[in-house]
């Protein structure tokens, strides 16, 4: 008898529609056979349906059994195909009456015929929400950030039995409702975060180039010796960059439900990502891939912070192959089996000495010759990407004594929630939501600037010996400086701190 269920492949961070097809009860010897171009865990799924169905009281099929995955030129990965494969079964031997086609079925089953989590629950409601189903079936965790997903109704399903009795109609499940995705977006209380921007001291040249740079989600470069305090001012970050919309959260949670780091235990926290990875990182662990290609560190820090420490040290082709994500906000994966896109609109912040041994230029025992040697590990078009180029002194044993707490975190998330406002403000007809991911055509026409800012610019061009993409990066910098004054133009102190903050390109630091 011939059965059909819906399912899908997890491509990415999407689910792609993938058909169940069972014919039971053929002449030939009693084995199953999978097709539809299935992985070995798939293959393996055999072994956990039957012992399922034993253990939820159904006699397994006999005699020839063909199982088709369609359609056959996608990869079938995981676990997620058990769930759907014995509901197929059960209505090919005559044991589910009713239709299976309103619904979208997945999960992966325990010999017992307990339902485990999967990978995407996002991604396979969204599916059936596009596919128009009344709904899908899920395990209970994957089944909680599925119901994050309005317009489709999610039903937590415990084990292999309950699916059935629900299906037939003797069992009644109450779809899961997304209010807890609400009260994870809608905080009555700002977020409590364990460290804050008030236990940095001094340093009031860097604090203000971080603001800048949250402010307008800038690329950042902090240069300074060991105990500046470039790294703990990089882990309190997140304290102050505006709280996620909604849209935002459910991007970050479709990618770390990709990556199964939901089902790790991971929090459905409205944080921003922060990840920070060791600089021994290796290309595939920092941009994403592998044989089943998985999200990276860059793709994890969607619409966070991605933090590189010693920036240097880093493999120089595992940066190089950073400057296509910080430009498209995306990255590509391609394989033989086709090629897989993530999102990756990240703020780079990165850390480095100023020389080889650490010490700024009063103090450091390499030579000039060494100390470009370290510097040039950082290629020029790498360091065009990175608006802010900051430097920040070792502070003295009287400043660590005397120096009073700074602004707290709170007070400078305020200044930048209002200027990330007046950028959603300005952008809300374009698909750019923050000044740095302005193009040329929007630079053109929200940063303006008459005659005498463009002859101040031009000079420090040919001073500095910028090139085109450090002309309008200048600019966005600018512009998010006039949103943090609350200016509608740009002015000339907010072009002149601009030009400050690129550090490297001065002759002096060389």
């Amino acid at each position: 008898m011939l059965s059909l269920v819906s399912s899908g492949a997890l491509h990415g961070i999407d689910a792609l529609p993938v058909e169940i097809e069972c014919n039971t009860g053929l002449a030939g010897e009693a084995k199953p056979i999978i097709v539809g171009l299935p992985s070995t865990a798939v293959k393996e799924s055999w072994d956990r349906v039957y012992s399922a169905l034993s253990n939820s009281g159904v006699e397994p099929p006999h005699g020839k059994t063909t199982i088709n995955l369609a359609p056959g030129h996608i990869r079938k990965e995981g676990p997620l195909y058990d769930l759907p494969i014995a509901v197929a079964l059960l209505a090919g031997i005559g044991k589910l009456k009713h239709s299976t086609e309103p619904y979208l079925i997945a999960g992966e089953l325990s010999l017992s015929g307990k339902t485990r989590p999967i990978k995407g629950g996002l991604a396979f409601a969204t599916l059936a929400k596009d596919l128009g189903k009344k709904g899908v079936l899920l395990p209970p965790r994957t089944a909680e950030e599925a119901a994050l997903v309005d317009g489709i109704d999610v039903y937590s399903i415990d084990s292999l039995s309950h699916a059935w009795a629900f299906l037939e109609g003797r069992t009644q499940i109450a779809p899961l409702v997304n209010a807890r995705s609400e009260s994870i977006i809608t905080q009555e209380q700002p977020l409590a975060y364990e460290v804050d921007f008030a236990e940095v001291k001094g340093q009031h040249n860097l604090r203000r180039a971080v603001e800048v740079a949250v402010a307008g989600n800038h690329n950042l470069l902090m240069i300074g010796p060991p105990g500046s305090g470039k790294s703990m001012i990089a882990k309190r970050l997140p304290s102050i960059m505006p709280e996620l919309r909604r849209e935002e959260f459910l991007e970050i949670l479709r990618i770390y439900s990709s990556a199964g780091l939901t089902l790790e235990g991971t929090a459905l926290s409205p944080r921003r990502p922060f990840r920070a990875p060791h600089h021994t990182i290796s290309d595939v662990g920092l941009i994403g891939g592998g044989s089943i290609p998985g999200p990276g560190e860059i793709s994890l820090s969607h619409n966070g912070v991605l933090f590189l420490d010693e920036l240097p040290e880093f493999k120089r082709n595992a940066l190089e192959v950073l400057r296509q994500p910080l430009e498209d906000g995306q990255v590509t994966i391609s394989r033989s089996a086709g090629k897989i896109t993530f999102p990756a609109r990240f703020m780079l912040v990165a850390a480095m000495n100023p020389s080889p041994d650490g010490f700024s230029n009063d103090k450091t025992r390499s030579s000039p010759a060494q100390i470009q040697r370290y510097r040039s590990r950082l290629s020029g078009p790498l360091l065009d990407r990175i608006d802010l180029h900051v430097e920040a002194p070792a502070l003295s044993i009287d400043e660590l004594r005397t120096a009073q707490p700074g602004e707290s975190s709170a007070t400078i998330r305020t200044r930048i929630q209002d200027a990330r406002e007046r950028q959603w403000q300005r952008f809300r007809k374009d698909s750019t939501k923050t000044n740095a991911q302005m193009t040329p055509r929007l630079i053109r026409r929200h940063c303006s600037i008459d005659k005498a800012q463009g002859d101040l610019l031009q000079q420090a061009m040919e001073q500095l010996n910028l090139s085109a993409r450090a002309y309008d990066r200048i600019l966005k910098v600018a512009r998010t400086i006039a949103d943090l004054a609350t200016a509608e133009k740009i002015e000339t102190p907010h072009l002149l701190e601009a030009i400050q903050y690129r550090s490297l390109d001065r002759e002096t630091l060389y």
